[in-house]
């Protein structure tokens, strides 16, 4: 019988490094007991729901560093926020302008509230991963529909791509609406020039962050900001009282404002240190002939706002390395713990509390995947988890797979092929009107024609390649087919490859 303790523990006395969330990476020592401090509303000690005492006060010096009008601690991840913001800013069965690769809380939210959805799709960049919202998709969007009552993205995404949150402001507050930015992946923004600016100083009306991510605060723990005329206080607070616990975990909001105390003394100590780091990670880095690390200089006017240098994204396709051969072979040879992978790529977080050993062991890593590649003429193959990954008990020896292994007939895995896979689908009915309807699962070839009865995506990112009510087409079948011969991980299908559809 396994314990998650005793996993717990296991984990914490090996030398594997976090190259994911959570920010703190596991080296904030606070020397405490949480059941000494794990209390409920007791005199003293305020209400979360009500607050007008010691959190009151908490989320005014978050208002304060981050320059909101008003701040609200998330003790349930940045999903409350978003399903909060959304249901305040748009009337229930409103017209909500949404970028396709929106987290699926914002998809809860437009079934929740039976919103029409019309959505914005990012570009793909060269580089093999989703790019930013354009401010010109925005602007032809609300200029053919007046109906539309509210505009959300998500900035950084997963993998840092920033969009024009100013420009797009600008464009949504001329058609007298709001925009609502998940900028989950982006709470360390606006801190230190090397960073780009945060969505709250750029004229967003609600932006939703996710502390736990990029900054030195425990998984759960996130923050809506508000600098609104569009949407009410009122009406968020009252949303939230819906969609957050009423229970709140006091270890989670102290924890919370000792970020911000942390922050707001020594702020620039910490990003100094970080942008250090990262600068000679990325200059060492670019020196490698079989393994790139995307840059800013990798980024396109076209495909994206800016970049966010502290997301790193491998790939060593010219190793013969797919993404999960690379995150499989850091993780099992190298005890680096990276945070996702997806077809050639592979995602590193790093945050203010990363160390300078956590960089150094990265860099060497890759140094020895790009030599060895080079120089080796043997490959060593460990079955892992059902998959050929490259893996070897000294070094790898030359992963030879032409440019990747994620192959089906004939096809690479290539900015276009996502493109397919996140391309335009046809609505026929709202995502709530289908996930109430009868279903049906039938195989993926007979589903042809019909009408999506749930989400399928891929997972990690978890974006959507069919919606609730969309139609499936004979294209997404075979993007869904391919993805499945990759044995890319597939969420909303049954084991043997059947999908649901609406039946009337």
């Amino acid at each position: 019988m396994t314990y998650i303790k005793d996993e717990l523990c296991k984990l914490a006395a090996s030398d594997m490094y976090p190259l994911h969330m959570p920010g703190h990476k596991r080296r904030l020592d606070c020397n405490i007991n949480p059941y000494t401090y794990d209390i409920t509303e007791i005199d003293g000690f305020d209400n979360l729901h009500a607050a007008e005492g010691i959190i009151m006060e908490a989320e005014e010096r978050a208002a304060a560093l981050w320059g909101a009008k008003s701040s609200f601690f998330l003790v349930n991840g940045s999903t409350c926020g978003i399903l909060a913001a959304l249901s305040a800013a748009l009337p229930k069965k409103g017209h909500l302008l949404m970028a396709r690769n929106s987290h699926k809380a914002a998809y809860h939210a437009a079934y929740l509230r039976e919103l029409q959805i019309t959505y914005l799709y990012p570009v793909f960049t060269e580089f093999g991963i989703q790019g930013g919202i354009m401010p010109e998709q925005v602007e032809a969007a609300l200029e053919a529909d007046k109906s539309i009552e509210a505009v959300f993205l998500t900035s950084p995404t997963y993998d840092g791509i920033v969009s024009d949150i100013e420009k797009i402001a600008e464009i949504a507050h001329e058609h007298g609406i709001p925009l609502i930015v998940d900028e989950a992946h982006g709470a360390h923004l606006g801190f230190h020039p090397y960073f780009p600016k945060s969505a709250i100083g750029l004229g967003a009306d609600v932006v939703i962050q996710s502390l736990h991510k990029t900054l030195p605060a425990p998984t759960q723990t996130a923050i809506m900001h508000w600098n609104s005329s569009y949407i009410k206080k009122e009406r968020l607070e009252w949303f939230l009282n819906i969609y957050e616990t009423s229970s709140p975990s006091y270890l989670f909001l102290a924890s919370m404002d000792e970020c911000v105390r942390l922050l707001t003394e020594a702020k620039d100590k910490y990003f100094d240190a970080y942008e250090k780091r990262l600068k000679g990670f990325y200059e060492k880095a670019s020196h490698f002939s079989n393994v790139e690390v995307m840059g800013e200089g990798d980024l396109k006017e076209t495909e994206g706002f800016a970049k966010d240098p502290s997301k790193l994204v491998l790939r060593a396709t010219k190793a013969g390395l797919s993404g999960e051969e690379l995150y499989q072979l850091l993780r099992e040879k190298y005890h680096l713990q990276l945070e996702m992978c997806q077809g050639d790529y592979a995602l590193a977080m790093t945050s203010i509390f990363d160390s300078e050993e956590g960089f150094d062991r990265l860099y060497a890593a890759l140094e020895e995947i790009d030599e060895n590649t080079v120089v080796r003429n043997k490959v060593q193959e460990h079955e892992t988890a059902g998959k050929n990954i490259v893996i070897e008990n000294a070094v790898i020896e030359n992963a030879v797979a032409n440019t990747t292994k994620n192959t089906a007939a004939g096809r690479t895995i290539t900015p276009q092929f996502l493109t397919e896979a996140y391309g335009k689908r046809t609505v026929r009915i709202s995502i709530a009107e289908a996930l109430d309807a009868k279903i049906a699962e039938i195989g993926l070839k007979e589903s042809i024609g019909k009408t999506a009865g749930a989400f399928v995506y891929l997972y990690p990112p978890g974006i959507p390649m069919l919606v609730p009510g969309e139609e499936i087409s004979r294209e997404a079948v075979e993007v869904i087919k391919t993805c499945r011969e990759n044995a890319f991980r597939i969420h909303g299908m049954t084991e043997d490859g059947k999908i649901k559809v609406v039946i009337s």
